[in-house]
């Protein structure tokens, strides 16, 4: 069975939520990735339902605000 490392198990909640807002902006960068390739797609016909900028946006907002609260975690010990 796979173990928590410690570095993660006594990691602070302001590095917690640094790893999320991380999370959030990787997956922002697929979002933009997807849009991409939607627009450039062959078939006109064959569009897709996943409102893509939307949840770029959307994960773009919590990454920043996740990102933020890490630092002044960070800046305040």
């Amino acid at each position: 069975m796979l173990q928590e490392p410690d570095s993660l198990r006594f990691a602070s909640e302001a590095t917690i939520a640094g790893l999320w807002g991380m999370g959030c902006f990787l997956a922002a960068g697929f979002t933009i990735w997807a849009d991409h390739r939607r627009a450039r797609r062959r078939d006109v016909d064959r569009a897709g339902w996943v409102p893509w900028p939307k949840l770029f946006f959307a994960f773009t907002l919590v990454g920043v605000v996740l990102m933020t609260m890490a630092l002044k975690g960070w800046v305040s010990r």
